[in-house]
């Protein structure tokens, strides 16, 4: 009777005779989740970006910085108070989420096309990695970079004069900041399926990611708008995150209540179930990937 060695990861067989023989063609040798495989992918992407984290980590802080001292300056004087704290502590969590969703979408609309267009996408497909397995290696890889540039942003944020990050709702913080996060690599993704051209990539990033994160509510609060575009702002999923993430550190947001906050949360994990599920496919089916 064959027995089959259960230590060795590739399914090695001995017959009666004490021949080693291989699995029959066509046999997965892979089942379940291929743990190696995905693990290796998350750091390969890892890896990417922390090879050059000059340009990927420290100078996406520099330029969210910049914008603070150049808002708080224009629009923090003389005491002003949003929310009912300092334009400065106002403005700050809203600008460390957005520097994180930003990056995520920065690092996972690069893997796919950059394969595509070096002719290396054969090392992201070959390989026995589920569509499932090759999503959540990228996606996971792009929240890392978003935590990284967040907790930079944030520390040096903290040493501002002026601005205050006392933490009020941690769930909130923790929950919106990966929700964006993973928004915005799931969005990346797909675009990275769907560009054929860095150019493509940069008309999405420009006309698209850039006006919802700058139109979001994060410099100023939506009740100043006309009702028409509280209504506009409302149907911009960037808001809820950015107000979100802001309630944690504030206590208050201009979503509304703390039920509205829930709601809120809710929501944006229903969308991110959402786009995963059309990310998934567009994977499975090879569209602009297998021609």
């Amino acid at each position: 009777m064959a027995e089959e060695i259960s230590a060795n990861p590739v399914p090695i067989q001995k017959d009666t005779g004490g021949n080693t023989r291989f699995s029959p063609r066509g046999q997965p040798i892979i089942t379940g989740v291929n743990r190696i495989g995905l693990f290796a992918l998350y750091m390969k992407e890892v890896r990417r970006f922390l090879k050059v984290q000059t340009q990927t980590i420290w100078a996406p802080a520099v330029t969210t910085l910049l914008f603070l001292v150049i808002f708080t300056v224009a629009l923090g004087r003389e005491g002003r108070e949003v929310l009912g704290v300092p334009f400065a502590s106002f403005v700050a969590p809203g600008l460390i989420v957005m520097g994180m969703m930003q990056n995520a979408f920065a690092n996972s609309s690069f893997s796919l096309l950059s394969g595509k267009i070096q002719g290396t996408i054969i090392d992201l497909l070959m390989p026995p990695l589920s569509s499932g397995e090759l999503m959540a290696g990228i996606v996971a890889a792009a929240v890392t970079r978003a935590i990284a540039v967040g907790c930079t942003v944030g520390l040096a944020m903290v040493l501002w004069p002026g601005v205050s990050l006392a933490i009020e709702h941690l769930w909130a913080i923790i929950w919106f900041g990966l929700m964006g996060s993973i928004l915005l690599a799931l969005l990346g993704l797909a675009t990275s399926v769907w560009s054929e051209k860095f150019d493509h990539n940069a008309a999405i990033t420009n006309f698209v990611i850039a006006p919802l994160s700058l139109l979001s509510g994060t410099f100023y609060v939506i009740e100043n708008l006309a009702p028409a575009f509280q209504a506009v702002s409302r149907a911009n999923p960037f808001f809820y995150v950015i107000s979100g993430f802001r309630y944690g550190f504030l206590g208050e947001s201009d979503i509304g209540s703390h039920g509205d906050v829930v709601i809120a949360a809710a929501g944006l994990g229903a969308l991110n179930i959402a786009i995963a599920i059309a990310v998934y496919a567009v994977l499975k089916s090879g569209w602009k990937l297998k021609s």
